[in-house]
């Protein structure tokens, strides 16, 4: 098939790029080079075509002969404050809309779309009394305390966390996360009004060989990797004990390439994750013991908008898709622990 990848110069689009290429499809590689993802230095790759998906004209052009669009462009990072909403809003929001338009003009109907558990919000909780619950923010007395899970928001008490399923509410808890949300819901009524198939992949924390440093893809394990090689200690916030399941960009690339070759239709969301969840604590532990030189620093501070736990079900991915990761978070860490990163 013919496959337009966007974003295709960065992190996890040079992996899909691979990917796809090596099963046999032709890729049409485009990326606007943001200098938020790449740095402000970096030169376009001589076989990627400089296009911004909110260019109208362009976007149209590139499209005529694609089979299927694999959308992985994207403003990346939580943001600041509330002043970053437009630009979150024009490269996600708004760049999705004018790709959307152009399938549509074009007769392209299926889209593969990068989307994020942070739609997800705080994840999924239980009370041992209560049942499934919705937990409230937590209260900063707690933490000041070293209190760091949630509480019951009916009798108060400690709540354990659950693996969540792409049933789970869309509760967004940052300007990324909301405007990955609006990709998902201006896809959705894409696909109901032209007949379109999309699938939306909800990526967990990806990591893995040629990472940016320095970057908002920095995410905690590159950010402790960093510390190592600077000789410090990777500082972990909160106890530690903060769940989240870890996906190498490998099978990242490999749950891309399940949908692109998927006989779907209409609109559908999968969580790609390792489905073996490991604290932050843990992550820290396994670069550490892996570079053979320091030990984590758990400080206790804390940070109020943090999630505490956020760990998903891999089981529809691997019903439905046939995808199942095959990286082991222990032995991918591992291996990242020494890994080539972007700017190293």
């Amino acid at each position: 098939m013919r496959v337009l990848l966007t974003g295709a110069a960065g992190f996890i689009g040079t992996h899909v790029r691979t990917r796809l290429t090596a099963a046999g499809h032709e890729v049409v590689a485009v990326d606007a080079m943001l200098a938020a993802a790449h740095g402000a230095d970096a030169e376009t790759p001589v076989d990627v075509q400089l296009i911004d998906v909110r260019d109208t004209a362009a976007v149209a052009e590139v499209l005529v002969g694609v089979d299927v669009v694999c959308h992985q462009a994207a403003m990346v990072g939580a943001g600041v404050d509330a002043a970053d909403s437009p630009i979150y809003a024009s490269h996600n929001d708004f760049g999705t809309a004018v790709l959307l338009a152009g399938m549509f003009a074009t007769g392209c109907r299926r889209l593969v779309l990068a989307s994020s558990m942070v739609v997800y919000g705080q994840g999924r909780y239980a009370c041992p009394e209560h049942g499934a619950v919705d937990p409230l923010p937590r209260r900063r007395d707690d933490l000041d305390s070293g209190m760091f899970d949630h509480r019951c928001p009916i009798g108060g008490e400690g709540v354990r966390w659950e693996l969540v399923t792409e049933h789970a509410p869309l509760r967004p808890r940052s300007l990324y996360a909301a405007s990955k949300a609006a990709q998902e819901h201006y896809s959705l009524a894409w696909s109901e009004a032209v007949g379109g198939a999309v699938t939306a992949l909800r990526y967990h924390n990806v990591y893995g060989p040629g990472m940016p440093r320095d970057t908002p893809y920095s995410g905690v394990a590159a950010i402790f990797r960093s510390s190592l090689e600077s000789g410090c200690a990777p500082r972990v916030f909160e106890d530690g004990q903060q769940m989240r399941d870890f996906v190498h960009v490998d099978d990242i690339a490999a749950a891309n390439l399940a949908a692109v070759e998927a006989c779907d239709a209409g609109f559908d969301a999968f969580n790609v994750c390792s489905g073996r969840p490991v604290s932050i604590l843990d992550v820290a532990a396994a670069l550490c013991l892996a570079r053979g030189d320091l030990s984590p620093v758990l400080t206790g501070q804390y940070r109020s908008g943090d999630v505490r736990h956020i760990v998903a079900d891999p089981e529809k991915a691997a019903r439905v898709l046939g995808f199942r990761a095959a990286v082991d978070p222990v032995e991918g860490l591992r291996e990242f622990a020494t890994a080539p990163l972007r700017g190293s």
